[in-house]
């Protein structure tokens, strides 16, 4: 999980397209396939996709549903063009 706080001195970040941002007000947790969810013991390399129905924002409690991709088809900045 990346929070849009963290700061990553040379850690590896995955596609923009595997990546999805929380869309909740003053939150904007990042989850990444690349880093997985500590918190919510999903290791490294699940894809969101094949995250369960379950899972929920660890920074916020949002639902799956929150989220939208980084970029591609789905994406916050595809709505907006």
């Amino acid at each position: 999980m990346i929070h849009n706080s963290d700061v990553h001195g040379g850690a590896t970040v995955g596609k923009p397209e595997e990546m999805f941002q929380c869309q909740t007000v003053n939150c904007g947790c990042l989850y990444d396939p690349d880093r997985g969810d500590r918190r919510g013991k999903v290791p490294k390399g699940v894809q969101f996709k094949d995250l369960s129905d379950e899972w929920a924002c660890p920074v916020c409690g949002a639902s799956k549903k929150m989220f939208k991709p980084l970029a591609g088809p789905g994406s916050a900045k595809e709505e907006n063009a």
